[in-house]
């Protein structure tokens, strides 16, 4: 159960217009504010003699030293000014500058640290990733309502990773107890954009600083409503300036967009959220099942939780994937994605979207979709051996999985001038290196085309090369993604000759 923040906040939600007012100074006066002039400390290690102690046990014991910290439920109860040391792994980092960083941190259960202006060189600030365990020791601080760790030093250790979920908050932004996700990674769904007004009472979308005195590169202030509140929310330019993707985001809101956020609970007199990501809402449904999905009509809206098979492009900001769960697969079209995220989309990863069921010459897809990064363990699916259905009605039933097809015989292409090879740049012959490849393979007295989709594996892959090497009569064994247009249409991904 969570532990309340012995903190006396504000009942009132209506998140502070004031926050972090006029955000240049107040950063530096903060700083100046907020640091002491620390003693220099210097820790002498003690001097062993060979025969007091082995290499190993001196291993062990500084394992038992680096474990020797507090639980967020301790750290809860502790009082403000004494000590701290924590375990922590690095969510995001929001500044670095005289060899101190101000990293948001999260413990693996239920809680999160801010650490604020912690001792840390340049290098060490390169290592801070996300997911990066790190100890910290430091003291416990509050100022202004956050509580967060100062003065402190830390550790990163090797041993393990951990990347955590945004919490979907929204329907505690008017609760006491909202106060309970300080500085933790949050969401907020279905906010609906209002004008704020700036010192000359001016209304607009956004302002630069609170008051609206600033200029581009400083922080962003803006309202959003839900549920008939209205709420003040940041782009901290220290966290994510000028030309990140949220800051331009933000700036070319309407009043009135409906939209999801993400960023980290800060608080500053009340709840101040660090936004880090907007994105166009799209109206959730129920997770659906496979055989829901397979059920529902097209155009219909759909949800559905899948993990990452393929990545197949990714342009003007939209995202084309394959996905697979336990019982079918799907492929998400066009997708809404940030040319960030979709370096994260790596090949395993769950993921939920939200779009619309679709179909394109015999291909079921799902289009005009968000997504949603979910923080499971990967999974990647064995390919599906598919050979016995090629010429069946049983065949769809395999569409946008991973398949394989077994013991296949390369057969000769013709191209649109009658000319025979094993390959084609394109359907008719009329391509060039880079283009898609064609090429046909039977079985069983039976031949069919088979397709290297070049937006999914190019020129530069192996799939690419091999085919293009592949000779008439060769025998092979086939992988890769049941896509179909107008009939089934393998995209194929793996060659394996002989």
């Amino acid at each position: 159960m969570k532990k309340r923040f012995a903190v006396v906040l504000s009942t009132a939600m209506a998140l502070s217009c004031v926050a972090c007012s006029n955000s240049d100074t107040t950063q530096t006066t903060t700083a100046a504010e907020k640091t002491t002039a620390a003693a220099e400390t210097t820790t002498e290690a003690e001097v062993t003699t060979a025969e007091e102690t082995t290499a190993n046990e001196t291993q062990e014991t500084t394992s038992e030293a680096t474990a020797d910290y507090m639980s967020y439920e301790e750290f809860l109860a502790a009082e403000v000014d004494t000590e701290v040391t924590v375990k922590a792994y690095v969510m995001d980092k929001q500044s670095w500058w005289d060899n101190k960083a101000t990293v948001y941190a999260t413990t693996d259960d239920d809680g999160a640290y801010f650490l604020y202006n912690m001792e840390c060189s340049e290098e060490d600030y390169e290592l801070l990733t996300e997911g990066t365990k790190i100890i910290v020791t430091g003291y416990k601080a509050e100022w202004s309502g956050e509580v967060e760790i100062t003065e402190a030093t830390f550790e990163i250790v090797d041993d393990e990773t951990f990347i955590v979920n945004p919490v979907d908050v929204t329907d505690y932004l008017d609760k006491d107890y909202l106060s309970d996700y300080m500085n933790q990674k949050v969401s907020f769904k279905g906010m609906t954009v209002e004008p704020i007004t700036d010192a000359d009472g001016n209304e607009a979308a956004f302002l630069y600083n609170w008051d609206g005195s600033g200029e581009d590169g400083n922080d962003l202030y803006f309202n959003v409503s839900v549920n008939g509140n209205t709420y003040n929310f940041t782009v901290e330019s220290y966290l994510r300036g000028a030309g990140t993707e949220v800051y331009e985001a933000v700036k070319a809101l309407e009043i009135g967009d409906v939209i999801d956020l993400e960023g980290y609970l800060y608080w500053y007199n009340g709840a101040n959220p660090h936004i880090t990501k907007v994105s166009e809402h799209v109206e959730e449904g129920p997770v659906m099942t496979y055989e829901e999905y397979v059920a529902a009509e097209l155009d219909a809206p759909v949800t559905i939780e899948a993990y990452v098979q393929g990545k197949q492009s990714w342009w003007d900001d939209k995202a084309t994937v394959y996905l697979q769960d336990e019982d079918g697969a799907y492929f998400a079209y066009n997708m809404t994605c940030s040319e960030v995220d979709y370096e994260l989309l790596s090949v395993g990863n769950k993921i939920r979207v939200t779009g619309y069921k679709s179909e394109w010459s015999g291909e079921v897809e799902i289009t005009d979709a968000v997504f949603e990064l979910l923080y499971d363990d990967p999974v990647v699916f064995d390919p599906v051996d598919v050979t016995d259905k090629l010429g069946t009605d049983e065949l769809i039933d395999y569409q946008n999985q991973k398949v394989e097809f077994l013991d296949m015989t390369i057969e000769s292409i013709t191209d649109a001038d009658g000319n025979e090879a094993s390959f084609l740049y394109n359907w008719d012959g009329s391509g060039e290196e880079g283009n898609d490849l064609y090429f046909n393979a039977s079985y069983n007295g039976q031949t069919y085309t088979f397709t290297v989709e070049s937006y999914l594996t190019g020129p530069d892959t192996e799939v690419y090369q091999q085919v293009k090497e592949l000779k008439v009569g060769d025998v092979v064994d086939l992988v890769g993604f049941l896509y179909w247009y107008n009939g089934v249409n393998p995209h194929i991904t793996e060659v394996r000759v002989g």
